[in-house]
């Protein structure tokens, strides 16, 4: 009897064992690093940015994108202020959208100057959609990712639609992909817009495994942009496939709020990102 209650004894422990193990190994991964494009709140930066960062710190997000506004590369901070305004609320400035134009080498200072790690084209330089203006354009990029590195900084750039546009049978964004040092080019890709335009983020994923470190994620129904789950992306299989994409950083960008405001949109975003599994 006794040798009876003993293996029942360890038959039991090893069930609520493997129980435990089990719920263990397919725990839901949540996300914990989530970032964001301040293009979304472009108004409440400009008017209020360390309050503005304040609400945005208290919805979760981690990792800040700025863009360039009418009050420069950081809604009238300096460098140094923005720096020290995200440490100061546990964010980390990460990445900012700008130009390359004639303030360019003034725009790599700032960026070097703020401690962030990237800086992203968010506009082609030239005008034209042929193969020839998008092999300038990459040999631009080459030439600002070199720019970029001896300030100790990456050099991305971020997609719309327009890139996915043919010109001799050619997809003029791949002639980009193709056509930049990996090394020195980062691609941000904004996945709203490559399903706007028609193609396939999977595919590129798959058929250029690895360069696509930076993410806008960004539901949209059509061309507008909506709070996730209420559109046509596939956010958790994306994420799933951050991996093969060589994804490091997402940020979320919401263009238009049909929740009424910013704040109601990321809300929702927030909220729609914490019950994923992924």
């Amino acid at each position: 009897m006794k040798n009876r209650r003993d293996f029942l004894k360890n038959m039991g422990a090893l069930t609520v064992g493997s129980v435990l193990l089990s719920s263990y190994k397919y725990a839901p991964k949540r996300i914990t690093n989530a970032g964001i494009q301040l293009y979304t709140f472009r108004q409440e930066m400009l008017a209020d940015p360390k309050g503005t960062l304040k609400i945005i710190a208290d919805l979760g997000i981690k990792q800040i994108e700025s863009a360039a506004s009418a009050k420069g590369l950081f809604y009238g901070l300096t460098p140094t202020e923005m720096k020290q305004t995200c440490k100061d609320l546990g964010l980390t400035l990460r990445s900012a959208h700008c130009g390359i134009d004639a303030n360019w080498q003034k725009t790599i200072d700032q960026a070097a100057e703020s401690g962030q790690e990237y800086l992203v084209c968010s506009t082609i330089p030239y005008a034209g959609a042929t193969v020839a203006n998008y092999q300038r354009i990459a040999e631009r990029f080459n030439l600002a990712g070199e720019e970029c590195k001896k300030a100790g900084i990456k050099f991305g750039y971020h997609n719309h639609d327009y890139e996915f546009k043919e010109d001799g049978g050619l997809v003029l964004y791949d002639v980009l992909l193709v056509n930049t040092d990996p090394e020195l080019v980062s691609m941000e890709m904004d996945l709203g817009w490559v399903v706007a335009a028609g193609k396939d983020p999977f595919k590129y994923f798959k058929d250029y495994e690895g360069r696509f470190p930076l993410w806008h994620l960004k539901d949209m129904k059509g061309k507008n942009s909506v709070e996730f789950g209420k559109g046509t992306l596939d956010i958790t299989g994306l994420l799933k496939q951050s991996k093969e994409a060589g994804m490091k950083y997402f940020f979320i960008e919401q263009e238009e709020y049909p929740a009424g405001s910013p704040l109601a949109s990321m809300r929702i975003n927030m909220e729609y990102l914490n019950k994923l599994d992924v």
